[in-house]
């Protein structure tokens, strides 16, 4: 068992045993306990990660920066194993899963399950987008050209790994910081059509709408 996964059992345990922790806040009204056995040797917990990229136990009554997950490795360690739930087990509520030896972590997102906090080496010639809290260990290349700005939500997109839905979102700050290198078509100023980055000018693809708009709501 990685020590991950320990970490994760001295949060949510004495969690667990708390009245609170019996019925989902929020996730279609499913009931659930924090560490509960399934089978044998098994343990199931269950995550929401927000629109700044910060990770919960779902449960949680306050959900703030003091009260989210911060250890790194912890972070690196589930977030790198997320996937979709095909699990069998809370699908349609948890929708995302991060398996960690014997325990099931099943997750549930404000809006995609990767957010993209950090953008790293902006000045190189091979800048990458952190995301989630992982910094380094947690990141892609950044393709300006793929961002995507919705109108439907006045939010912002890229690519993420394939394994965790192919797209993530960008988080608000980081989103405005990188609105200033957008362009727009005269005469129109809902969407952006091109973005300057590092001397070029380049045409948004707007490839990952259709990734957006199949996806059910979270």
């Amino acid at each position: 068992m990685w020590p991950a996964c320990g970490a994760l059992r001295a949060w949510a345990l004495p969690l667990a045993l708390s009245p609170r922790t019996r019925a989902c806040s929020g996730g279609g009204g499913v009931s659930y306990t924090q560490g509960q056995r399934p089978e044998p040797r098994t343990r199931e917990y269950f995550y929401y990660v927000d629109h700044q990229g910060q990770l919960f136990l779902d449960d949680s009554k306050m959900k703030n920066f003091i009260t989210c997950f911060k250890d790194p490795q912890f972070l690196v360690t589930f977030f790198s194993r997320l996937r979709p739930n095909h699990s069998g087990r809370y699908e349609a509520s948890f929708p995302f899963f991060s398996p960690c030896g014997r325990e099931r972590n099943f997750l549930r997102c404000e809006d995609q399950p990767v957010v993209f906090t950090h953008l790293l080496a902006a000045g190189s010639e091979s800048p990458r987008l952190s995301y989630c809290g992982g910094g380094e260990a947690l990141a892609v290349p950044f393709e300006p050209a793929r961002l995507l700005p919705l109108a439907a939500n006045g939010r912002l997109y890229h690519p993420a790994p394939e394994r965790a839905g192919g797209v993530g979102l960008v988080r608000s700050a980081l989103a405005f910081e990188l609105s200033a290198c957008f362009e727009y078509a005269p005469g129109t100023s809902t969407l952006p059509s091109h973005v300057r980055w590092q001397g070029r000018r380049l045409a948004l693809t707007m490839d990952l709408a259709p990734l957006l708009l199949a996806a059910p709501p979270p």
